[in-house]
């Protein structure tokens, strides 16, 4: 509880200081603004560089133009992202969307040797780190947040379901057999689903057994 006032305190003073509040506002436009840009020829489905398969980095986007909706896809990502980066009311959700896009970025920028644009891509991931520390009091709960029961577990529940698991499993690949009409079943194979279907099935009980519940 310490750590969590000291943080409350040190935010509630630097998002009070009127000039960082109005940096906080230029950095928003500005990087929505940086990401509105390359979204449009990715949702259009049309190349982001003219650059020769020869280049690592020309390589890397002819590729990644050919991938089709997966293209588009990081468009509309980004484009989403910098709509609500742009509008106070979303700004945290933006600022959180924002962040793993624009570190994917700069990993692979610095990774291909893109000239010039890999220090404007980890200037950008430092804005926007400092994005997500702004809205600090908005992701508070989940650091800091507990739900205040426990989960009701069942009787033998740690024995049980994993079992159960492991019999589901060779259970599902023999009605694959069933119906695929090929000899699948082997012992070897048996053995290591038996084996994976009791892990898994351990990891949920032992999942469910420390799993909170409640509002927050």
């Amino acid at each position: 509880m310490k750590l969590q006032k000291l943080l409350d305190r040190i935010h509630a003073k630097i998002t009070s200081i009127r000039v960082l509040q109005l940096f906080t506002a230029f950095t928003r436009v500005l990087l929505a603004i940086g990401f509105i840009y390359p979204s449009i020829p990715k949702i259009m489905n049309r190349p982001f560089t003219i650059l020769a398969d020869s280049d690592p980095v020309g390589h890397y986007f002819n590729a990644l133009y050919q991938t089709g909706f997966y293209y588009q896809f990081i468009g509309w990502s980004q484009l989403i992202a910098a709509v609500l980066l742009i509008i106070p009311r979303t700004s945290h959700l933006g600022a959180l969307l924002f962040l793993p896009i624009i570190l994917n970025i700069t990993v692979l920028t610095n990774s291909v040797g893109f000239k010039g644009t890999w220090l404007i891509t980890i200037l950008m991931s430092l804005a926007s780190m400092y994005l997500v520390c702004w809205e600090y009091d908005r992701w508070k709960p989940i650091a800091f947040g507990r739900r205040p029961f426990k989960s009701k577990t069942m009787k033998l529940e740690l024995i049980w379901l994993p079992l159960l698991f492991s019999v589901g499993s060779i259970t599902s690949i023999s009605i694959l057999q069933y119906f695929v009409g090929r000899s699948l079943i082997k012992f070897d194979l048996l053995f290591f689903l038996a084996v994976l279907g009791l892990i898994f099935g351990f990891t949920v009980a032992l999942h469910h057994r420390f799993m909170r519940v409640g509002t927050i």
